[in-house]
């Protein structure tokens, strides 16, 4: 079964810094349709405008990734961590017992395009962490290439959840896929399209979550980008 999430349907929060979609709920945004997939509870799809940003703000027991599309994001946290994520880092944060962070368009000129994803943890009360790892586009180009899981698999970054994330740039034409295990779903978030995934048209910023499926096919209509989560049913 697969279940369609299309872009146009998120929800939006809008400042004069900001344009964020919501593909579950997040924020004032409430849809009790829309309250996350599995152990995935956001992604949001944010661009913030030069010299924009989210000032330091709280998190607890919560591991979040960002992935840059456009763009560099200045990062900040309790942990003493700065640093400046790209287009190719995966940064995860492990909120853990409470960590404070900020986060800021490191560009006074041009935008920053990213997304945030939150992964609910499968053991609370963790010590908080950081990491960040740089995927190449080359590493990438005609795969699937794993950027966390929660053993570290392949040179990934970590999490406190069996969970793997991967990310794809697919040239027109091409495709790639993964086999679904039993007991295992996968969401798809396309990043940049066209895209079929197991024959299902979609775009950028379209979502598709998958259960009781064997396998994941996902074939380029055009230069495509892609995030895909497998995760434990």
């Amino acid at each position: 079964m697969i279940a369609l999430r299309p872009a146009a349907e998120r929800g939006r929060t809008r400042l004069d810094w900001l344009d964020s979609r919501h593909t579950f709920s997040f924020g004032d945004y409430m849809d009790p349709a829309h309250m996350g997939f599995g152990a995935l509870r956001v992604i949001n799809e944010d661009r913030v405008a030069p010299g924009g940003g989210f000032p330091t703000h709280p998190h607890r027991d919560m591991e979040i990734l960002t992935w840059v599309i456009d763009g560099a994001l200045e990062h900040r946290d309790s942990l003493g961590t700065g640093s400046v994520i790209r287009p190719g880092d995966a940064q995860r944060m492990s909120a853990g017992t409470g960590i404070t962070h900020s986060e800021f368009n490191a560009s006074r000129d041009v935008p920053v395009h990213f997304l945030q994803i939150w992964i609910v943890p499968d053991t609370h009360g963790v010590a908080p962490g950081y990491a960040q790892q740089a995927f190449p586009a080359d590493e990438r180009r005609g795969r699937l290439r794993l950027l966390a899981s929660q053993a570290g698999r392949e040179g990934s970054v970590t999490l406190h959840r069996d969970a793997d994330v991967y990310a794809g740039l697919l040239p027109a034409g091409d495709y790639t896929g993964l086999v679904l295990r039993p007991g295992r779903v996968a969401w798809v978030q396309v990043v940049r399209g066209p895209l079929l995934v197991n024959d299902h048209p979609l775009d950028a910023g379209d979502g598709a979550g998958l259960r009781d499926e064997s396998a994941l096919v996902l074939r380029a209509r055009g230069d495509a980008e892609v995030l895909v989560f497998d995760l434990a049913a």
